[in-house]
C-alpha cells in the first residue's frame, strides 16, 4: 500500500487530515466497503510514510465522523459511507 504520492508532506494541511481524507475517499469509492476492515495503523503509517501517531490520528478522525468502529483485537471496520461531497 504505497500512498506517498497521495499526500503533500510539505503542504499546509496537517498530515493526519490528509491521510484521513485519502482513507475517506477510498471508503466512498468502495475500496473499503461497509463491514470490511481498513488497514492497520502500522500499515497506514508505512504506506503513507508517516508516524504511527499520525496514522492513529487519521483513523480517529474517521471514527469521530462515524465512518469506522474499532474492535479490540480485530481492527477497525467500516460502518458507514461518507455522504456525497464529503469524500
Amino acid at each position: 500500500m504505497s500512498c506517498v504520492g497521495e499526500i503533500d508532506l510539505d503542504g499546509p494541511e496537517p498530515l493526519f487530515e490528509q491521510v484521513a481524507g485519502v482513507l475517506r475517499g477510498r471508503i466512498a469509492a468502495g475500496a473499503y466497503p461497509v463491514g470490511r476492515r481498513i488497514p492497520s495503523v502500522r500499515d497506514i503509517a508505512d504506506g503513507f510514510r508517516v508516524s504511527q501517531t499520525t496514522a492513529e490520528a487519521a483513523v480517529r478522525v474517521l471514527r469521530r465522523e462515524g465512518l469506522t468502529r474499532a474492535t479490540r483485537g480485530r481492527g477497525t471496520f467500516v460502518i458507514a459511507i461518507p455522504p456525497a461531497g464529503n469524500a
